[in-house]
């Protein structure tokens, strides 16, 4: 993979804070407060739709189409984020977690509901 010049993790924050400063703001004149007032039902929604539509341009092969979809996605992923008081720093953690696990045994280390198993506690 090539080395970009945006750091993701800035651009993540940045756009946090953005979305954070429209919580409260008045619905009428902001997408991102209008989705919060009616949250968590129409965040979700637009997750669904963003979704639906990144898989259907991946499924076409459109690589513009899928660039701007995932955009879409993601921003409405950090509408999601800013509803339930996250931050996306708490997912890059979680991925730079995951970073070289074997995806089979990051699943199996899941409990049954599909949650982390705890870690034991040492004596």
């Amino acid at each position: 993979m090539s080395q970009s010049p945006l750091d993701l993790g800035t651009v993540l924050a940045r756009v946090a804070d953005t979305l954070e400063s429209r919580r409260g703001a008045d619905p009428s004149t902001s997408y991102v407060a209008k989705l919060l007032a009616k949250a968590p039902d129409s965040i979700l929604k637009k997750i669904g739709e963003e979704a639906t539509e990144t898989v259907m341009a991946a499924k076409d092969g459109e690589t513009d189409k899928i660039v701007s979809e995932t955009a879409d996605l993601w921003f409405h992923c950090l509408v999601m984020l800013t509803h339930y008081g996250l931050r996306p720093e708490q997912v890059l953690e979680e991925l730079a977690r995951r970073e070289g696990l074997s995806g089979l045994t990051e699943k199996a280390a899941r409990g049954p509901d599909g949650a982390r198993a705890q870690p034991a506690q040492g004596v």
